[in-house]
């Protein structure tokens, strides 16, 4: 078959025919089931080999706010709206008996990013937040779907290097994240699709975010307590 032919016979829209509606519901609805078991089977993998790590990783966020710390995130594209997402599940608890616990997401300053970004380079925007706002004890939690982000990175360093709890949310192999000495804590999803990572993600902050509050409910006495007249 000549290659346009074969072209044509894939990509019919490409040369003004019509698909067939009926075989194109078909394949489109196949995609929905392959792509929702492969999100449902990438999150199986991480919480059968990482629920320990999880679970230690909640610890630590615990002990940032017993020490009356405060938690940053950050992230880039996709996972800037992570960053922000973290920041507001636990400013903004949706359940009922649980208190707002500060949390700053470093990509809200638009103004502040910019600034840095245009005079010092765009490696430095998360790390002058870090050195104006950061105290020791604090946390910072960054996500990066291939873990090799340079400015993430440096944040970590001297996160680390002042005294506060350094954690990644990274994917496919981890990168440079997974071996930094700077990351006291990095949680892999080990795949190569991005929307995999990102869908992993978001199951396992909202994960961290419900153990944080099981753990300090116990250091406020837990509900039962807090209700009695």
């Amino acid at each position: 078959m000549p290659e346009r032919d074969a072209l044509q016979t894939l990509y019919p829209f490409l040369h003004g025919d019509r698909q067939d509606p009926d075989a194109l519901n078909q394949a489109l609805l196949e995609s929905v089931r392959q792509k929702a078991r492969h999100s449902y089977e990438v999150k199986r993998a991480f919480f059968e080999e990482n629920a320990q790590q999880v679970v230690q990783v909640a610890h630590a966020i615990a002990d940032v706010y017993r020490r009356h710390g405060r938690l940053y995130s950050m992230g880039n594209g996709g996972s800037s709206c992570d960053a922000a997402h973290i920041a507001v599940e636990f400013l903004h608890p949706i359940t009922a008996g649980r208190p707002a616990l500060t949390a700053v997401n470093l990509v809200a300053d638009t103004a502040m990013m910019t600034a840095v970004g245009n005079d010092v380079g765009y490696k430095h925007i998360f790390v002058r937040q870090i050195v104006a706002l950061g105290r020791a004890g604090d946390g910072l939690i960054g996500i990066s779907t291939s873990g090799n982000s340079e400015n993430l990175l440096a944040a970590f360093a001297k996160a680390k290097e002042m005294g506060m709890v350094t954690i990644g949310l990274s994917g496919m192999d981890g990168g440079k994240m997974a071996v930094s000495p700077d990351v006291d804590y990095c949680l892999t999803v080990r795949t190569d699709s991005i929307h995999r990572i990102q869908e992993t993600h978001v199951a396992i902050y909202h994960i961290l975010w419900d153990l944080v509050h099981t753990l300090l409910a116990d250091d406020r006495g837990g509900l039962a307590a807090r209700n009695e007249p």
